[in-house]
């Protein structure tokens, strides 16, 4: 713990550009231009969602929270959160204490959290809802979204399984159902907007189809190798704004930050495989998260530039590997999250 906090004090100091000794913009492309910076104004409630964001998926709560104070030093304004990540409580204490020393402040900071699959039925709702605000210390959240279109059995239980280890899902509520009370929270005042998470395209459609108020936000995995462009094009066409989890492949094989092409443009631009990845996703319009407890990590994942257009050219034409690496959308269990988390 100690030599966490040792390494971010001597990384805040330095300018963001000296990570890992990366001095120099992107070719081409002028300092002034950050993308570090960059918001997405959304299509409801008046707000805009910082593209660069930082996930809070970190089972260990003792890393936790220096990660995520060391995020909101360096720079982040956009922190993701779960019910199912068991962690709401480190997530509040850490920006809480980040609030009182004056890191940042609230109004200036971009909050989401997701409702859990046992929480669908329109009573549990809110209940889901406010427990989560409490424990966020927050009085308000920017973003709410439902965290995948599977209705689990409810209860307090939050993997209800059967003897064969499969989900126990509620066949008692609808997905648009769940989304109803979503819209109550946004017209009640404390949620800014609402959205899907690890979902289909064609369960977004339906959404959108019947929606009083639309979906503001979609969060997926999305990375060089799942682009999900025919997703992104949905999106934008509807002012929703693509959200992409796992943006670095989740460190899984194969490694994105391996990738021939990747490499190849890095060396060029002179920034590191991830920064380039990081980029490409913000570049092509969608906002992102990264994770890490690692204050180095932490630092290069909010240190990108813009990228040439013919490096934004040959990822989308000549990376040719396709994989999907969490199967959430199939069942509803999300494969980054451990269910003790």
């Amino acid at each position: 713990m100690s030599a966490f906090l040792q390494h971010l004090d001597e990384l805040r100091y330095k300018s963001s550009n000296a990570v890992n000794g990366l001095r120099q913009e992107s070719i081409n492309m002028p300092a002034s231009e950050s993308l570090r910076d960059k918001k997405i104004t959304l299509n409801h409630g008046g707000g805009a969602i910082p593209v660069v964001g930082f996930g809070t998926l970190i089972p260990n709560a003792v890393a936790a929270k220096p990660a995520i104070k060391a995020a909101l030093e360096f720079g982040f304004r956009h922190i993701d959160g779960a019910e199912v990540y068991r962690n709401e409580d480190v997530v509040g204490d850490a920006m809480r204490e980040a609030f009182e020393v004056g890191t940042v402040k609230r109004e200036e900071l971009f909050v989401t959290t997701k409702l859990w699959n046992n929480n669908h039925r329109p009573d549990r709702v809110k209940l889901a809802f406010e427990a989560s605000l409490r424990r966020l210390q927050l009085d308000y959240l920017d973003c709410y979204l439902i965290h995948t279109p599977f209705a689990f059995q409810p209860g307090d239980e939050q993997y209800p399984m059967n003897e064969r280890d499969e989900p126990i899902y509620d066949t008692g509520v609808t997905l648009a159902e769940t989304w109803r009370a979503m819209e109550r929270l946004v017209d009640e005042g404390r949620c800014r907007s609402i959205g899907l998470s690890d979902i289909t395209l064609d369960k977004v459609k339906e959404i959108v189809a019947i929606a009083r108020i639309k979906p503001s936000v979609v969060q997926v995995e999305c990375h060089p190798y799942l682009p999900e462009w025919e997703l992104l094009e949905f999106c934008q066409r509807h002012g929703i704004v693509l959200l992409a989890f796992a943006p670095l492949g989740h460190g899984m094989e194969p490694r994105i930050t391996d990738d021939p092409v990747i490499k190849a443009i890095a060396q060029r631009v002179n920034k590191t495989p991830a920064q380039v990845a990081l980029a490409w996703a913000a570049q092509r319009g969608t906002a992102f998260l990264t994770t890490s407890t690692n204050p180095a990590h932490i630092a290069e994942n909010f240190d990108i530039s813009p990228l040439p257009e013919d490096a934004m050219q040959e990822m989308k034409n000549l990376i040719t590997t396709s994989i999907r690496l969490n199967a959430v959308v199939e069942t509803g269990v999300p494969g980054f999250v451990p269910r003790g988390a």
